[in-house]
């Protein structure tokens, strides 16, 4: 019985033996192949508006704006990005309530590729402050988390709609 193994031990053999060698002569013509992987850019996208709801004074009005969404496309073997926010006072009329009034509360940021992404909850003011960093990023990739902004309505507060404007970007 051992001699139908050894016979195709054999054969296994002479069939990887018989394989012809690819052989490429000085003289065959040959092809120089080349692409271009292409590059964007680094963009921020976030909501137009956002409703932080209603309040009495002494009270904090909060809600979730929305989704901020980080695109870069920029292809770099080492990409880093750093998201600021500002606002703008709150104001109604010739009544205002101070930015600082305000509280930016990042929440879970969910990425696609490779980025190492931290955020940070910082009460807002009108000059621009450091609240989503990337990091550590290789080719494409994308950060996305919808931030809850909440106002805490000083008790001395005029009834009334204020408006305010948050300034988000990135560099």
């Amino acid at each position: 019985m051992r001699t139908p193994i050894l016979s195709a031990a054999a054969l296994a053999a002479v069939l990887v033996l018989a394989q012809p060698v690819l052989a490429v002569a000085e003289d065959d013509p040959s092809t120089t192949l080349t692409f271009v992987v292409t590059s964007g850019a680094l963009t921020l996208s976030v909501p137009a508006s956002a409703d932080l709801g209603s309040g009495a004074p002494g009270t904090t009005v909060s809600a979730p704006i929305g989704a901020c969404t980080v695109i870069d496309d920029r292809a770099l073997v080492s990409a880093s990005w750093t998201v600021t926010a500002a606002e703008t006072d709150f104001a109604n009329g010739a009544q205002t309530i101070p930015a600082t009034d305000a509280d930016y509360t990042v929440g879970t940021v969910t990425t696609t590729g490779t980025i190492t992404v931290i955020g940070t909850d910082v009460t807002l003011s009108n000059s621009p402050q450091t609240v989503v960093t990337g990091t550590a990023g290789v080719g494409d990739n994308t950060a996305s988390w919808d931030p809850t902004i909440s106002v805490h309505v000083p008790p001395g507060a005029v009834g009334g709609l204020y408006t305010g404007t948050l300034t988000q970007s990135v560099a």
